[in-house]
């Protein structure tokens, strides 16, 4: 019996009715035991021993990496009931541990985002590793980062610093692609993993009186609240009276709260004392702020006339402005007073007009051109952003730790023109 199939004292035995590699079967549920079998026996813990399964065959896998094996073990040692089971296997290769196919959730942790990032990244570290049969005490010694630091970046399936992947590509004379695709997968796990740090971070939820709290006493006049963030929590949003464009974008697929964001934003202004329009095509809780003073009009229809939105505009002035509020954006993209909002969005400027208008990002078309006009303000509020196209519309690029999550209600991403993509809490 060679030294990678016997089994070692101290080890379970493969069960030697079965196949090898097959899984042992659960005793049916309901089914009396033997007369000689005990209670215990009965409350089988599957959880325990697929643990220690799964103990043997990293034992198994590692067998070749003596540096690895031994820090596996120690730290298998520091368990109750396994120290036997580890000198065991640190003395000769186990056998391959059978299962009894119960699927316990208790040894799961949580899905990291940057998991595919992390799998490649690590893949091909092995593969370079492996092709030059270097131990870790090898790389400690080529690179200066420890084994233990190398050895737990693989077995907690961590992000290594980005100073030891430099010092490894050095070492084996990587080519410049594979340099550069290494560095890149980490850019990318880095990313991810901060994105999650940072909405971690943030309140499950916080009320408009709440973050109106927050925001700076010093805010100009078109300020708009859009969301909280920050270690010390502090009120962001957009100054509707400075940027490249006199507009705000709020982007997201259906139910994903834009109609809430846009509440709290149009809020935000009335409190500050500016003049809203307020247009609703479908039904929408941004309605409901129709009777509030300092509402000169409410469009709730899937048309706006010309004229009509015009006479709505023509109180507005640099020192009474007008912020257009506009909910479903989409359904208005050919609406008759188009030529009035396009001129909105290239001189509201200097007439105290500005426009925020919600939509869906897969409905936000280039086909109405007044609506393309509004991308020129690079900056918005995504929710939920499902898609990469959809930062076109705040003017940032999306990548893949922050589109495609499931849905989120009270959470978003800032652009505020800086480049710089904000995880907010967004009030309800």
């Amino acid at each position: 019996m060679n030294d990678a199939t016997a089994p070692s004292e101290g080890l379970p035995k493969q069960d030697a009715g079965a196949p090898s590699g097959q899984a042992a079967e659960e005793p049916p549920a309901g089914k009396e035991t033997p007369a000689n079998a005990s209670q215990d026996s009965a409350q089988f813990n599957y959880a325990h021993e697929s643990l220690k399964g799964l103990i043997l065959n990293a034992a198994q896998a590692l067998w070749h990496d003596k540096d690895a094996l031994r820090v596996f073990l120690g730290v298998v040692r520091r368990s109750e009931g396994f120290v036997r089971m580890a000198d065991a296997a640190e003395e000769q290769r186990p056998a391959n541990a059978t299962f009894y196919g119960v699927k316990s959730k208790e040894f799961e942790v949580d899905r990291s985002p940057a998991r595919m990032e992390l799998v490649t990244l690590h893949r091909r570290l092995d593969e370079h590793r492996l092709k030059r049969k270097w131990s870790f005490t090898d790389m400690e010694e080529q690179t200066g980062i420890s084994s233990d630091a190398w050895i737990r970046w693989y077995t907690h399936d961590e992000l290594p610093e980005r100073e030891a992947l430099v010092a490894f590509s050095h070492m084996a004379s990587l080519t410049q692609e594979d340099h550069v695709l290494l560095l890149g997968l980490w850019d990318a796990a880095h990313d991810a993993l901060e994105v999650q740090q940072r909405t971690a971070s943030l309140p499950s939820s916080v009320n408009f009186d709440e973050a109106w709290t927050m925001r700076d006493p010093a805010a100009p006049r078109l300020w708009a609240l859009a969301g909280v963030a920050g270690d010390n929590l502090a009120a962001y949003g957009p100054d509707l009276a400075s940027g490249t464009a006199p507009a705000f974008v709020v982007a997201g697929p259906a139910k994903s709260g834009r109609s809430t964001a846009l509440v709290n934003i149009a809020r935000s202004l009335l409190a500050s004392g500016a003049q809203l329009v307020l247009a609703t095509p479908r039904p929408s809780p941004l309605g409901e702020l129709a009777d509030r003073e300092g509402v000169v009009a409410c469009f709730d229809q899937d048309n706006i006339g010309h004229d009509e939105l015009e006479e709505a505009l023509s109180v507005a002035s640099a020192e009474e402005p007008v912020v257009v509020v506009m909910d479903d954006a989409e359904v208005l993209g050919e609406c008759d007073a188009q030529r009035v909002l396009r001129n909105l969005l290239e001189h509201g400027f200097e007439e105290g007009i500005a426009l925020v208008l919600a939509g869906d990002e897969d409905k936000l078309g280039p086909s109405y051109p007044w609506l393309g006009k509004a991308k020129r303000a690079h900056r918005g509020l995504l929710l939920s952003p499902q898609e990469r196209h959809a930062g076109d519309w705040i003017g940032i690029k999306t990548g893949d730790s922050v589109v495609g999550r499931p849905l989120a209600l009270g959470r978003g991403w800032l652009h505020l023109g800086d480049g710089k993509l904000m995880a907010v809490t967004v009030p309800r």
